[in-house]
């Protein structure tokens, strides 16, 4: 049998998966990361993105997560995501409604620091939908 890594993908509603894979690309809020088998210990915050699962043997599974943490150990690869979901009930139409949503609280801004956090939401979000819209059915690109 193949060498692969362990993968829990948890968020407060349930365990979404858990699973050996061969390898995993994780948002990272400093970009996407590849964790596979035998990586170094790493623990850093997410982005809202999606994260591709490739098995040892079949087609590659993505699924959505809104930030979080993901913690790599010697044990696997966790993540625990503010919320999380398979690629099927990711809900473009709610998304759209968060950027609407994070476009107000930019317009309300007042001070620097407001705008500031409030442009970077929207952007972050505005960046989702695009990431979505490129999905080919096993990749982000």
């Amino acid at each position: 049998m193949a060498e692969g890594i362990q993968i829990d993908i948890v968020s407060p509603e349930q365990q979404v998966l858990s699973e050996v894979v061969r390898s995993v690309t994780v948002p990272g809020t400093e970009g996407y990361f590849t964790v596979m088998a035998d990586h170094a210990p790493l623990m850093t915050t997410l982005r809202p993105g999606f994260v591709t699962v490739t098995p040892e043997n079949g087609e590659p599974t993505i699924y959505f997560v809104r930030g979080g943490f993901a913690d790599v150990s010697p044990e696997g690869l966790t993540i625990l995501a503010e919320k999380a979901s398979t690629l099927a009930e990711f809900d473009a139409a709610e998304l759209q409604e968060q950027i609407r949503q994070a476009q107000e609280e930019l317009e309300r801004a007042q001070t620097h620091e407001e705008r500031s956090y409030a442009q970077e939401m929207v952007d972050a979000l505005l960046n989702l939908m695009a990431e979505a819209g490129q999905i080919d059915g096993a990749h982000v690109h």
